[in-house]
């Protein structure tokens, strides 16, 4: 059984999810922050594009304590496993998701298990999925791992495989009031063939607000129910 794929994503007015500086563009407020970390203590596990990992180093952990308390109580870990995406195995085991939280898999082709070799022994189980990485078989071997519940969390070029494969089940976007404006910037999604093409309108389950924020879920697989 696959897991339900949540894509969780913030984004300027202009659909950007970070600048093109080296530092990180803040685009979510501290209560969106705090929405976020709610959503990952649901998940059973939380995915990233090696890119993210490299570019913004994050731990991705449930930071409130009580969440991960009330993990352990019914059952699961305090911690989502993290899970890492990268064709190529490029990854330097000095990031820091490598040395905080629990258990860590990295899914690769057979050229990028090579590459890595050893160096992630003690760290993360590596998993290689042939010459390309396919998601559909990724969201399979997660499945037989007991993860029922996936948040993934970028970059681009992650959301954009899981939505044009038709992968993703709810789609969170937090909508932040600035505008890049730089196309050298990274986008929410790249050009690709989606299901239903530009004509398909996706049900918008909700709507709320988070101080300047606009909070929007959708759930892509299904049609919109507006007339």
């Amino acid at each position: 059984m696959r897991p339900h794929v949540l894509l969780s994503v913030a984004v300027s007015i202009d659909g950007y999810i970070d600048d093109a500086s080296p530092d990180r563009l803040l685009l979510s407020n501290a209560a969106d922050f705090d929405r976020v970390d709610a959503l990952r203590a649901e998940s059973d596990a939380i995915l990233v594009g090696a890119e993210t990992l490299r570019r913004d180093n994050p731990r991705l952990l449930v930071d409130n304590r009580d969440r991960r308390l009330h993990r352990i109580a019914s059952g699961a870990p305090e911690y989502p496993v993290r899970v890492i995406v990268t064709a190529r195995g490029d990854l330097d085991p000095a990031l820091r998701l490598f040395h905080s939280g629990g258990e860590r898999l990295v899914y690769t082709t057979e050229a990028g298990a090579a590459r890595l070799g050893d160096r992630l022994a003690g760290l993360a189980e590596v998993i290689a999925l042939g010459a390309a990485i396919e998601f559909e078989a990724l969201l399979d071997d997660l499945g037989k791992r007991g993860v029922r519940r996936l948040m993934v969390e970028g970059g681009g070029f992650v959301h954009t495989e899981f939505l044009s494969a038709g992968l993703a089940d709810e789609i969170w976007m937090a909508v932040a009031p600035l505008v890049v404006g730089d196309p050298a910037a990274p986008r929410f999604l790249s050009p690709a063939a989606f299901p239903g093409g530009p004509r398909h309108r996706m049900r918008l389950a909700d709507v709320g607000r988070i101080g300047d924020i606009a909070l929007l879920r959708y759930l892509p697989k299904e049609d919109s129910d507006a007339e």
